[in-house]
């Protein structure tokens, strides 16, 4: 491995660019590897998870010493606490495409406990970055201060800005500035901390000429009321970037006391959609369900909407179904009525296995009746693709059936899809160790097995049963999840 070329390292290391661990791994390998690595590590340094920033040193001693000796005098002056000179030995800000104004905080803060310290320190950072950071593509400017639109190479560095991610907290100025020269954003990721509209958003977003993603996610205090829509400005300026937008994704907490929500009206007109995630039921009141059922988007590959009914769900499938890939939602958080869920999840498998023959990852919920059963091996025969499987079956009440796992088992060794690989059972399902050893059996031969529960009691034995054909590599993994764990993995599996 230590004789490959630089580019052959490249590409390799460019597929490890998530994992930092492995990245950092490579850089004491030799000094090839090393100069390979350093200029993917530093494209987005401040993004990997499980590094505590506040205590990385390390990247304190990098910033300070591209300061100017002024201002390290100034800095010193302050009793902010500097390590002595060091030479460095790459321009690693040359490298960078990204800034983060939190993560930069945290660790600016390492230098001095006094907040004026910090923030002169930080601005002195931002010019300097201005300077040395040739190709900006990544912005988190959630809780700026800073006028960094103000510095003489702002206007040049945002011009090349794809994506930005910020919060409603910030004084609209910032966004009427950001404006005047950032307007070929990919990707926008709005945290909304504030039911009042922030007009220099709305600004924004109007004057985008390539927008692809949208993101908003409401992140403000329960009880909250207001007598207006309060997403209307933003759908309304969002409306026109319909041409270009292929991933919308909503996520908005209850807002009472207004009759009519705009997005019912503006879902239409994004006919070149391709993910589709909405988390918000009172986006859609009862008089507007029946277009929301008639909506069809031919490139859809992704949808999610929560809160929901079936039938409307089902009614999008069958009017946009030929390249959907993923379908998923929390089963048993879809909006129940259960003198018409037996009918309603019978038509929603239906539809599935009629109009979708490229899925590949499925939230499903049904009645435990032979016909859904039936339905059910109808799809698992048909739906060819389907690599990830999450099942809840509910009786009509609404309640969580127990006695329906050993069927579900018998369903699955006749009818599996090849590529099928990971099977999440909500809540409690109950199997015999005969006829789970017998699944298990069939399965052999196959991709490794990984199996989710929650809400479930793994006795020993079936503990015992586990383990064995987990050293025989039939199951890859087995957990017993707590619910919030077990039901993350369909935002993972949406942006993955």
């Amino acid at each position: 491995m230590s004789k490959l070329n630089k580019d052959i390292l490249f590409l390799i290391f460019e597929e490890l660019r998530e994992d930092s661990k492995s990245l950092f791994s490579c850089l004491m390998v030799n000094r090839l590897w090393c100069e390979t690595a350093i200029p993917i590590l530093w494209r987005n340094p401040w993004c990997y998870n499980g590094i505590n920033y506040s205590n990385k040193i390390s990247l304190f001693i990098i910033i300070s010493q591209y300061l100017f000796d002024d201002i390290k005098e100034f800095i010193t002056n302050q009793e902010i606490q500097l390590p002595s000179n060091l030479s460095l030995l790459f321009d690693y800000f040359s490298y960078c495409r990204s800034i983060n104004i939190n993560i930069i905080k945290e660790i600016i803060s390492i230098g001095s406990d006094l907040n004026y310290n910090q923030f002169n320190m930080q601005q002195k950072f931002y010019s300097l970055f201005m300077k040395k950071c040739l190709e900006l593509k990544y912005f988190d400017m959630r809780s700026i201060k800073h006028q960094i639109f103000q510095f003489p190479e702002a206007m040049v560095r945002f011009e090349l800005l794809c994506e930005l991610k910020c919060d409603t907290s910030i004084d609209p100025f910032y966004f009427y500035g950001l404006s005047q020269f950032c307007q070929y954003l990919q990707r926008l990721t709005i945290v909304n901390v504030d039911i009042k509209p922030n007009h220099g958003i709305i600004k924004l977003i109007e004057v985008q000429k390539n927008l692809k993603y949208f993101q908003w996610d409401d992140d403000f205090d329960d009880g909250y009321f207001t007598d207006n829509d309060p997403y209307e400005k933003v759908l309304l300026a969002l409306e026109k970037k319909a041409e270009s937008l292929n991933c919308l994704r909503l996520f908005a907490q209850y807002v009472e006391n207004y009759e009519h929500t705009l997005l019912q009206e503006v879902l239409p007109k994004f006919y070149n959609i391709k993910i589709l995630i909405i988390d918000g039921y009172h986006f859609f009141n009862e008089e507007k369900l029946e277009t929301l059922k008639m909506q069809a988007y031919h490139e859809l590959e992704i949808l999610n909407i929560e809160g929901n009914r079936l039938d409307v769900i089902s009614s999008i499938i069958e009017n946009s179904g030929a390249n959907l890939k993923k379908i998923l939602f929390e089963p048993y958080n879809i909006e129940y009525e259960y003198d018409e869920f037996n009918e309603n999840s019978l038509y929603f498998i239906h539809k599935i296995y009629e109009n979708c023959p490229l899925i590949e990852y499925l939230s499903i919920a049904f009645s435990p009746t032979k016909a859904h059963f039936v339905e059910l091996e109808k799809l698992l025969e048909g739906c060819k693709n389907l690599k990830s499987l999450l099942i809840v079956i509910l009786d009509d009440d609404g309640t969580y059936s127990l006695n329906n796992g050993e069927e579900l088992l018998r369903v699955l060794i006749r009818s599996m899809p090849t590529n099928l690989k990971e099977i999440r059972f909500c809540r409690k399902f109950k199997f015999s160790l005969e006829n789970l050893e017998e699944f298990l059996e069939e399965w052999k031969g196959r991709h490794a097995l990984s199996m989710f529960t929650t809400g479930n009691d793994i006795d020993d034995d079936c503990t015992k049963l586990i383990n064995e054909y987990k050293r025989e590599g039939v199951i890859e993994k087995f957990e017993n999840l707590a619910y919030v764990d077990f039901i993350g993995y369909i935002a993972n599996i949406c942006f993955g």
